[in-house]
């Protein structure tokens, strides 16, 4: 793993943990299909969270959350539709989008902004 996969998966286990903490049901992490990935796939009651998790050091071009553009959602929003057709259980719950965005990760207090349905799919 290098240095880069590393980061990003320290701050999954990060983000995971935390919305763990606020009673979702993680089901999956790191779904990769030839469309994109899925950080983490969640439940949040009946709800099926796709979540999207960005980090980013103080000084960054732009805030974690701002770093989503339109190709990143659309390719989180394909590899959603893989995922459904992989695990057609879910392919009926209601689906919602977040990001969970952490910012100043090279300080000793990085600050995480949970942002419940972030984008939609369409």
């Amino acid at each position: 793993m290098n240095e880069r996969s590393a980061r990003g998966a320290h701050w999954e286990t990060f983000a995971s943990n935390h919305l763990r903490a606020q009673g979702l049901e993680i089901l999956a992490r790191g779904y990769r299909c030839r469309l994109g990935e899925l950080d983490i796939v969640c439940l949040d009651g009946e709800t099926l969270v796709i979540v999207e998790v960005r980090a980013r050091s103080t000084g960054a071009r732009t805030t974690a959350l701002e770093s989503i553009n339109r190709a990143k959602r659309q390719r989180i929003v394909n590899a959603t539709r893989h995922f459904l057709m992989r695990h057609p259980q879910w392919f009926h719950s209601r689906l919602r989008f977040d990001v969970v965005a952490v910012d100043a990760v090279d300080t000793d207090e990085p600050t995480l902004n949970w942002v419940r349905n972030a984008f939609d799919g369409a």
